[in-house]
This record gives C-alpha cells, sequence and structure tokens, in this order.
C-alpha cells in the first residue's frame, strides 16, 4: 500500500494561522470556481464557518466587516466577488497608520513632572489679574511639593523660585514671602500612604482571624471524632 502523504514543509504558508490550514483549503477552492454565484455561495459559508471559529469577535463593532476583509487576506485578492461591506485593497491593507507623538518636555528639572511645563505656559500666556497670581502661587505650591517628594530634605523656597522664573523663561516673577510649610504640604502625601497602608493591613488582619477561626473549629471537630 502506497499513502500520499502530505508534510508541513511542502504545503503553502497559512495566511492568517488562527483559521487554521482546513479553511485556507476552502479558499483556495473558492478561489478555484468559475461562476461568480457559486463563488459568492461559498464564500459567504466559509464566512459563517469563520464565525464559529472566532465567537469572540462577536461582540466586536464591525464584525462582518473584519470576516470579509480578512477572507479576501486568505485569497490573495483573487477572488472575484464583492463584499457586502466594502472590498478591501492591497493598497488599503499595505497602508502604515500614523506614528503617535509623544508629548516630551525636554527639561533638566524632571522631578516636576510634565504637566508643571504644561501649567507654566498656560499660565504665562494669561494676563495680569488677581487669578492669575492665586494660580501661580497655588502652582509654586505644588512644584515645592513634587521637590520634597523627590528629595524628601527641606528646600528653600528661593530655589522654587528661580526654577519657576528659568521654567517660564523669565515671565513668571513670584514675589512672595514664604510659600506653604513643608510639613503641611507632606501631611496630605502622607496621610495617603498611611491610609493605603493601613487599608492593606486591615485587610490582613481580617484575613488572619479568619484563617484562625477557621483553623480552631476544624480543630475542635477532629477533636470530638
Amino acid at each position: 500500500m502506497e499513502f500520499d502523504l502530505e508534510y508541513n514543509s511542502e504545503r503553502n504558508n497559512l495566511i492568517i494561522p488562527e483559521y487554521g490550514r482546513h479553511v485556507q483549503k476552502l479558499v483556495e477552492q473558492c478561489v478555484a470556481l468559475e461562476d461568480i454565484e457559486e463563488q459568492e455561495k461559498m464564500a459567504k459559508y466559509i464566512i459563517s464557518v469563520m464565525g464559529n471559529l472566532q465567537p469572540h469577535l462577536r461582540d466586536v463593532p464591525d464584525f462582518k466587516h473584519k470576516l470579509w476583509d480578512q477572507l479576501f487576506i486568505i485569497s490573495k485578492f483573487q477572488l472575484k466577488i464583492n463584499s457586502p461591506t466594502g472590498t478591501i485593497t492591497v493598497e488599503e491593507l499595505a497602508e502604515r497608520p500614523p506614528r503617535l507623538e509623544y508629548h516630551r518636555v525636554k527639561s533638566k528639572h524632571r522631578y516636576y513632572g510634565n504637566n508643571v511645563p504644561m501649567l507654566i505656559e498656560k499660565i504665562s500666556a494669561m494676563e495680569d489679574s488677581e487669578v492669575k497670581e492665586g494660580m501661580v502661587f497655588h502652582l509654586a505650591n505644588h512644584m515645592k511639593k513634587c521637590y520634597l517628594i523627590w528629595n524628601k530634605d527641606t528646600v528653600d523656597d528661593d530655589v522654587i523660585f528661580s526654577h519657576l522664573k528659568s521654567m517660564s523663561k523669565g515671565q513668571i516673577d513670584l514675589k512672595v514671602e514664604k510659600l506653604t510649610d513643608s510639613s503641611i504640604l507632606m501631611k496630605s502625601v502622607n496621610s495617603k500612604f498611611s491610609s493605603k497602608s493601613s487599608s492593606s493591613s486591615s485587610s490582613g488582619q481580617s484575613n488572619t482571624k479568619k484563617n484562625i477561626s477557621r483553623t480552631k473549629s476544624s480543630y475542635q471537630k477532629n477533636k470530638r471524632r
């Protein structure tokens, strides 16, 4: 007896491996059909099979559109029928999406983050008023808090004033005697960390108590037996 075995090395590469070898062979048979009506019927059948193989995509918008696009990709765009959702072209498939531009602020004061330079730019464009003065004062306090989180030591207010002036290119010159005390600024930060740690420790203590009670109950049951 002779067996006509087909090895993977002799087969064509899978275009979309998620659908397997059988779907690709069905698509090849569909491309080989000369009758347009028969090709359309078989294409709809293949679409139903592909939908059953990918049930998680049914909740995705334009589910049918995605399947028809994948069918034309598997057929190497050799199908003669028109897709009911619009036929994808080779140019559209080869087109690369636009590159995302990330907002990167080049600053030597990275401990202030990316929001502080943007706030400085917005506030600098404002007209002089009491509102602007209040915003500058709160911004300076926020910068002082960011500096303390990064450095953990006390910081002189003159350092914040100089950073604010240099980062605003001389447009903001804060003239106040003193900013908010460092202990007050760090109290809010420490309270956040302490609340998180206390919640985690309380949950851990409750779990420990539950485990102890379960161990005691199981021990009493075994002792009775």
